[in-house]
């Protein structure tokens, strides 16, 4: 099962010297006036099917004052998965593949996020400096996982739905473990969720992650995870976007 296209238009395309390539981004702030500001923002993975689903979320929440005004960033190819111009195979993986020879460009997009996109949409919004967001659902979450993951972490509030742990044999589990060896102090704040009828496997693998971070915790990240019962791998995008944005930006 494929979900659904956004059918918001985009608001800019965005070239990466990073990794040459093309990005379709779609916005959706606050836009009263006079401007509202400092905003929060969240960078949404997959954002030519997420985009939707995380802006609804976001204006329901700020309606109801359970977050502050924010700006929803999908960041896109502008056409569906595993076409022509889909690189989220190449860019949402922190490490190479044998299975998949263009894999292993997480360090790079992520260079493009925090690099170019991130100052462009400076330009473009009043955002704030702290708490900065990104999002994603299967494979876009392990780039969130990956993001978050770092040293010093550009993005310090990750939203990771159904993460693709399973990817190269579960390395985000190594790469966090590295990391707890090098640091035991990583600031931030981490929502794991998934539907509860997603696949055996996907549940497996993503309590692994919950044992691993309640065993050698890093100081100074709160992690909250979630369960949506009757969900699967597709129908829970928008309970964890809810979810997730109120738990991160409330």
């Amino acid at each position: 099962m494929t979900p659904r296209i956004t059918r918001t238009k985009p608001a800019f395309v965005s070239h990466s010297a990073e990794t040459g390539t093309n990005y379709t981004i779609y916005i959706d702030a606050p836009n009263a006036r006079p401007r509202p500001g400092p905003l929060a923002a969240v960078l949404v993975m997959d954002g030519d099917y997420m985009f939707d689903a995380a802006a609804k979320a976001a204006r329901s929440l700020g309606h109801e004052g359970r977050i502050p005004p924010t700006a929803v960033v999908g960041v896109g190819y502008g056409t569906g998965f595993g076409k022509p111009g889909n690189f989220r195979g190449r860019d949402y993986t922190p490490t190479a593949s044998p299975d998949e020879p263009e894999s292993g460009g997480g360090d790079r997009f992520l260079a493009y996020l925090t690099g170019t996109l991130w100052p462009e949409l400076a330009r473009r919004l009043p955002l704030r400096a702290e708490g900065r967001a990104i999002a994603g659902h299967s494979l876009g979450s392990l780039l969130a996982l990956h993001a978050l993951f770092q040293e010093r972490p550009f993005f310090d509030l990750a939203l990771a739905s159904a993460p693709s742990i399973w990817w190269d044999g579960r390395s985000i589990l190594g790469l966090a473990s590295r990391l707890r060896d090098r640091q035991p102090v990583l600031r931030g704040h981490l929502y794991l969720c998934a539907g509860g009828d997603d696949t055996p496997s996907m549940a497996a693998d993503l309590g692994l992650l919950e044992r691993q971070l309640r065993d050698r915790p890093f100081d100074g990240l709160r992690v909250d995870s979630e369960r949506f019962p009757g969900r699967d791998h597709y129908d829970v995008l928008p309970h964890s976007m809810r979810a997730g944005l109120a738990a991160l930006l409330g």
